[in-house]
């Protein structure tokens, strides 16, 4: 189907008319096909998008927003260029959940990496937009954040967030600052952590996929 991003999908194996969704939004430099390995081990109910992020980086990579590298502390997040991609996200969340007929009321995002940050920018920002938010490798970027949102209404949104503890590319205390931050907007959730550098050891996948389950 045609949308705004470019998107690759598995439909809900067990047929319901309108299906719990789980959007995946991939890291810097990666592709939608990337994420989407998970989808054969997931809940056959869950219609799977995964989103291929806007910004081309040849040969077969891409990326939500551009990183300065040689900008304050190592790294630093093009501001402008990632609310532009947190806004582009929560709009595609809206168009193919009407366009594949989802249940707008189950969404959940699954992100890794920079699109970790970026779903948890959405979730924070739009936090009716999705029930269920995944955070794997990432953290909260409050300049990320829509002006106000400390006093939205965040009642009915769960959060699941991970990180290696030998984590090379985001270091694991970026993220260790995510329970307490959510805490404040009296949202509770712990850091769940693994011997792992920048990706997913097997544990975290079973661990995201039972807190899922039970939510959906």
């Amino acid at each position: 189907m045609n949308l705004s991003l470019e998107h690759i999908t598995r439909p809900a194996i067990t047929s319901t008319e309108k299906p719990n969704a789980l959007f995946l939004f991939h890291g810097y430099g990666s592709n939608e096909n990337d994420l989407f390995s998970f989808a054969s081990e997931l809940p056959e109910d869950l219609f799977i998008i995964s989103v291929r992020a806007p910004i081309a980086m040849p040969p077969n990579g891409n990326a939500w927003y551009t990183i300065h590298w040689d900008g304050p502390d190592g790294k630093f997040n093009d501001t402008e260029e990632s609310i532009a991609a947190r806004d582009l996200i929560a709009n595609f969340v809206k168009e193919a959940t009407e366009a594949y007929n989802l249940n707008p009321n189950t969404i959940s995002l699954l992100g890794f990496s920079q699109g970790c940050i970026l779903s948890l920018a959405v979730a924070l920002s739009y936090p009716k937009l999705a029930k269920n938010i995944i955070g794997l490798s990432g953290y909260i970027d409050p300049e990320m954040l829509l002006p106000g949102y400390e006093t939205a209404d965040f009642s009915s949104l769960n959060i699941f967030v991970s990180h290696g503890t030998v984590d090379q590319v985001i270091p694991v205390e970026w993220a260790k600052k995510t329970p307490s931050f959510l805490a404040k907007i009296g949202i509770e959730t712990t850091l769940k952590t693994y011997p792992v550098g920048h990706g997913v050891a097997p544990q975290n996948f079973y661990d995201f996929k039972e807190w899922l389950i039970a939510r959906v």
